[in-house]
Protein backbone atom coordinates (compact mmCIF):
# COMPACT_ATOMS: atom_id res chain seq x y z
CA UNK A 1 0.00 0.00 0.00
CA UNK A 2 1.28 3.42 -1.20
CA UNK A 3 2.14 5.81 1.28
CA UNK A 4 -1.27 7.84 -1.08
CA UNK A 5 -3.30 5.16 -0.86
CA UNK A 6 -6.35 5.45 1.22
CA UNK A 7 -7.34 2.33 3.84
CA UNK A 8 -10.61 2.08 3.53
CA UNK A 9 -11.74 0.31 7.34
CA UNK A 10 -14.68 -1.55 6.30
CA UNK A 11 -13.05 -3.37 3.44
CA UNK A 12 -10.10 -3.83 5.38
CA UNK A 13 -12.29 -5.66 7.80
CA UNK A 14 -15.37 -6.87 6.34
CA UNK A 15 -16.87 -8.77 9.14
CA UNK A 16 -16.14 -5.30 11.57
CA UNK A 17 -17.86 -3.36 9.59
CA UNK A 18 -21.06 -5.67 9.36
CA UNK A 19 -20.81 -5.58 13.28
CA UNK A 20 -20.76 -2.46 13.69
CA UNK A 21 -23.71 -1.71 10.74
CA UNK A 22 -25.91 -4.74 12.88
CA UNK A 23 -25.25 -2.46 15.62
CA UNK A 24 -26.76 0.67 13.77
CA UNK A 25 -29.42 -0.76 12.56
CA UNK A 26 -30.22 -2.16 16.01
CA UNK A 27 -30.12 1.83 17.36
CA UNK A 28 -32.33 2.63 14.64
CA UNK A 29 -34.74 0.11 15.52
CA UNK A 30 -34.07 1.20 19.32
CA UNK A 31 -34.88 4.73 18.63
CA UNK A 32 -37.59 4.28 16.54
CA UNK A 33 -39.47 2.25 19.35
CA UNK A 34 -38.96 4.42 21.43
CA UNK A 35 -40.65 7.35 19.26
CA UNK A 36 -37.69 8.87 17.51
CA UNK A 37 -38.76 9.36 14.45
CA UNK A 38 -37.31 9.09 11.09
CA UNK A 39 -36.67 12.44 11.01
CA UNK A 40 -35.21 13.77 13.95
CA UNK A 41 -33.10 10.57 13.61
CA UNK A 42 -31.62 12.06 10.59
CA UNK A 43 -31.32 15.29 11.99
CA UNK A 44 -29.28 13.82 14.76
CA UNK A 45 -27.46 11.99 12.00
CA UNK A 46 -26.65 15.02 10.25
CA UNK A 47 -25.72 17.37 13.01
CA UNK A 48 -23.21 14.88 14.45
CA UNK A 49 -21.51 14.57 10.83
CA UNK A 50 -21.47 18.26 11.10
CA UNK A 51 -19.63 18.49 14.20
CA UNK A 52 -17.11 15.64 13.07
CA UNK A 53 -16.37 17.45 9.73
CA UNK A 54 -17.92 13.77 7.95
CA UNK A 55 -18.34 14.77 4.67
CA UNK A 56 -19.29 11.30 3.42
CA UNK A 57 -22.01 10.86 6.54
CA UNK A 58 -23.39 14.36 5.86
CA UNK A 59 -23.77 13.72 2.12
CA UNK A 60 -25.59 10.42 3.05
CA UNK A 61 -27.72 11.44 6.06
CA UNK A 62 -28.58 15.36 4.59
CA UNK A 63 -29.83 12.56 1.74
CA UNK A 64 -31.85 10.49 4.08
CA UNK A 65 -33.18 13.76 6.04
CA UNK A 66 -34.57 14.49 2.95
CA UNK A 67 -36.78 11.32 2.31
CA UNK A 68 -37.48 11.25 5.52
CA UNK A 69 -39.56 14.91 5.54
CA UNK A 70 -36.91 17.14 6.44
CA UNK A 71 -37.15 20.43 4.32
CA UNK A 72 -34.43 22.43 3.10
CA UNK A 73 -34.83 25.23 5.59
CA UNK A 74 -34.16 23.08 8.38
CA UNK A 75 -31.43 21.37 6.93
CA UNK A 76 -30.00 24.99 6.23
CA UNK A 77 -29.96 26.43 9.61
CA UNK A 78 -29.34 23.04 11.65
CA UNK A 79 -25.84 24.42 12.70
CA UNK A 80 -27.31 26.85 14.12
CA UNK A 81 -30.61 25.24 15.91
CA UNK A 82 -30.60 27.17 19.11
CA UNK A 83 -30.96 30.38 17.40
CA UNK A 84 -34.17 29.13 15.62
CA UNK A 85 -37.71 28.50 16.85
CA UNK A 86 -38.45 25.84 14.22
CA UNK A 87 -37.06 22.75 15.91
CA UNK A 88 -39.16 21.50 18.56
CA UNK A 89 -38.38 21.18 22.62
CA UNK A 90 -38.23 17.13 22.17
CA UNK A 91 -35.80 18.01 18.96
CA UNK A 92 -34.02 20.53 20.96
CA UNK A 93 -33.28 18.16 23.57
CA UNK A 94 -32.09 15.74 21.44
CA UNK A 95 -29.59 17.82 19.57
CA UNK A 96 -28.28 19.01 23.11
CA UNK A 97 -27.70 15.62 24.30
CA UNK A 98 -25.90 14.24 21.02
CA UNK A 99 -23.87 17.49 20.69
CA UNK A 100 -22.56 16.77 24.20
CA UNK A 101 -21.96 13.37 23.78
CA UNK A 102 -19.98 14.24 20.22
CA UNK A 103 -18.25 16.99 21.65
CA UNK A 104 -17.63 15.44 25.77
CA UNK A 105 -17.56 19.08 26.74
CA UNK A 106 -16.61 19.78 30.48
CA UNK A 107 -18.53 17.87 33.12
CA UNK A 108 -20.86 21.33 33.65
CA UNK A 109 -21.78 21.51 30.26
CA UNK A 110 -22.41 17.63 29.77
CA UNK A 111 -24.87 17.88 33.07
CA UNK A 112 -26.51 20.71 32.09
CA UNK A 113 -27.43 19.55 28.73
CA UNK A 114 -28.48 15.82 30.16
CA UNK A 115 -30.85 17.66 32.59
CA UNK A 116 -32.39 19.50 29.65
CA UNK A 117 -32.76 16.55 27.61
CA UNK A 118 -34.45 14.41 31.11
CA UNK A 119 -36.85 17.34 31.31
CA UNK A 120 -38.17 16.88 27.68
CA UNK A 121 -37.23 12.82 26.82
CA UNK A 122 -38.48 10.26 28.40
CA UNK A 123 -36.02 7.42 29.59
CA UNK A 124 -36.25 4.95 26.48
CA UNK A 125 -36.03 8.38 23.98
CA UNK A 126 -32.97 9.24 26.14
CA UNK A 127 -31.03 6.34 25.74
CA UNK A 128 -32.02 6.23 22.03
CA UNK A 129 -30.68 9.39 21.62
CA UNK A 130 -27.27 8.38 23.39
CA UNK A 131 -26.98 5.53 21.31
CA UNK A 132 -28.09 7.21 17.89
CA UNK A 133 -24.87 9.41 19.22
CA UNK A 134 -22.49 6.99 19.95
CA UNK A 135 -22.96 4.84 16.86
CA UNK A 136 -22.95 8.01 14.40
CA UNK A 137 -19.81 8.94 15.91
CA UNK A 138 -18.44 5.40 15.23
CA UNK A 139 -19.47 5.80 11.82
CA UNK A 140 -17.86 9.14 10.94
CA UNK A 141 -14.43 7.79 12.43
CA UNK A 142 -14.69 5.14 10.42
CA UNK A 143 -15.90 7.20 7.29
CA UNK A 144 -13.18 10.06 8.05
CA UNK A 145 -10.41 7.29 8.43
CA UNK A 146 -10.95 5.63 5.98
CA UNK A 147 -11.57 8.90 3.35
CA UNK A 148 -14.57 7.51 2.13
CA UNK A 149 -15.16 9.58 -0.84
CA UNK A 150 -18.47 11.58 -1.58
CA UNK A 151 -18.96 11.32 -5.25
CA UNK A 152 -20.86 14.13 -7.68
CA UNK A 153 -24.39 13.82 -8.22
CA UNK A 154 -25.31 13.04 -11.87
CA UNK A 155 -27.30 15.61 -13.71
Amino acid sequence: MGATEHLYLDKQHPALWRAISGLGLKVQEAAEEAGIGRGLLELLNVRISQINGCAYCLDLHVRKAAEAGESPQRLAVLPAWRETALFTDKERAALALAESITELRDERSREHAEAYARECLNVEEFSAVSWVAVTMNAFNRVSITSHHPVRQDRP
